[in-house]
């Protein structure tokens, strides 16, 4: 029998083009709507597909029907979305950032505490090939527990899009050239809390600053934050260590590496979103075990739907996160990234700013599972983004400038790149 189609809307058709055709199975879910405040961009998305469309969210999820939404609006601004969505009896997938604030964090919780809806946060670089694979060794205690782990995704980029489509940037104002160097961080963060399942406790982090942004830059993406990337020291919730960096150093590289108490696996570097798609798993002498090799490097195959998944963005883990997504709806079972998780993800990036500003001081991070000890994070308003509703502004950058100096620094860069992000 021909399961039922879960009836979905997508909030933001730059990003959301990923969400919009999944109605086939084994996904099942049927586009009915679509939102967008860009008229023009809303329109030639919906040529082919001839759904409702809206430019007012409020009215969008009153669509008749939809159980659904998938949020790829803004990075900042997922959470008041997310929050109204739920409160009007939808389930909700929501792109990177969870939250823009930690107060955000703990108003999220709430709001999916007292739903009832599946809340799946669309953290997806664990799901490629290389990523679940070693989510299936980890889970059959090929490496043991973890130890020590690593990941990086750093992804230098420009105004627009690599494949020629929307801009990345439409103004002086916008996310991408405010947010600081630890925010990007749950590429790098959420494989090594899928594989392991541990949680993030505390940060230590450091922004690295570029010294002739002039001369990296020109005629490219200009962040005016004058920083490149940052690396991050996280403890986890067993005693573990993670080391995340990213973003923008120059030298594209997306990795992972962990280190377990019987054993070791890493992706291979090497050319290619996600290096050549090889999986190195090694152990020292004294943990082998009988007919066990001790390094071996191979390419894991998909555990199932190839084909389905050869189709799709991000090395075929654009399909798996909307399956994890319909499985989760249907089941009543936690998606691979829940509320906490999300939560907790995007704070790495958060707590780690804090703690950049601080020279490296370590800096907890909000136990969101915890009632109790979340509740002394229901002000911490603190966002970088200028615009950010009902934020305080936190400055995000460690160099020693004002904000009516970087507002001004904001402007000129961003006229400086106008032509470029214009398609021009």
């Amino acid at each position: 029998m021909e399961q039922k189609k879960i009836k979905v809307g997508v909030f933001g058709v730059g990003r959301g083009v990923a969400y919009m055709n999944h109605a086939a199975d084994p996904i099942g879910m049927e586009l009915v709507a679509l939102c967008d405040k860009d008229e023009v961009r809303l329109a030639e998305r919906n040529k082919t597909r001839n759904v409702a469309t809206y430019t007012d969210f409020d009215e969008f999820i009153k669509h008749p029907g939809m159980e659904a939404v998938f949020l790829a609006n803004y990075f900042n601004e997922h959470a008041p979305f997310a929050i109204k969505a739920l409160k009007a009896g939808l389930h909700v997938y929501s792109e990177c950032a969870a939250i823009g604030t930690l107060k955000e964090g703990v108003e999220l919780c709430e709001a999916v505490e007292q739903s009832g809806k599946v809340y799946m946060f669309g953290e997806n670089h664990g799901f490629h090939k290389c990523g679940l694979e070693m989510k299936k060794l980890y889970d059959a205690g090929e490496i043991g527990e973890i130890m020590y782990a690593e990941g990086e995704y750093n992804h230098p980029t420009t105004g627009q899009a690599p494949t020629g489509g929307y801009r990345l940037v439409d103004g002086p104002f916008h996310w991408r050239a405010w947010i600081p160097t630890t925010y990007y961080c749950t590429h790098a963060m959420g494989p090594l809390m899928y594989v392991t399942g541990q949680q993030p406790v505390a940060v230590n982090a450091r922004s690295i600053l570029l010294k002739d942004r002039n001369a990296y830059t020109a005629g490219r993406f200009i962040s005016f934050r004058d920083s490149g990337g940052a690396a991050t020291l996280v403890q986890m919730d067993n005693g573990s260590v993670c080391r995340v960096f990213g973003t923008g150093v120059p030298g594209h590289c997306n990795s992972y590496r962990f280190h377990g108490t019987r054993g070791a696996m890493e992706m291979v570097h090497g050319p290619g979103y996600y290096g050549p798609g090889a999986l190195r798993v090694w152990h020292e002498p004294l943990h082998l075990k009988e007919g066990q090799v001790g390094d071996r490097t191979y390419y894991p195959e998909w555990p199932a739907y190839g084909a389905q998944a050869a189709k799709t963005g991000h090395a075929g883990a654009d399909f798996w996160a909307n399956y994890f997504f319909a499985e989760a709806i249907r089941n009543g079972t936690k998606p691979p990234y829940d509320v906490y998780d999300g939560c907790a993800m995007t704070a790495v990036g958060i707590c780690g700013w804090k703690s950049a500003l601080e020279g490296g001081k370590e800096v907890e991070i909000p136990n969101f599972r915890d009632k109790v000890a979340r509740e002394k994070y229901r002000d911490d308003d603190f966002s970088p983004v200028p615009y950010q509703e009902g934020a305080r502004w936190i400055k995000n950058t460690i160099r020693d400038v004002t904000f009516e100096q970087q507002i001004e620094e904001a402007k000129k860069c961003y006229e400086y790149n106008y032509n470029y992000y214009n398609h021009k």
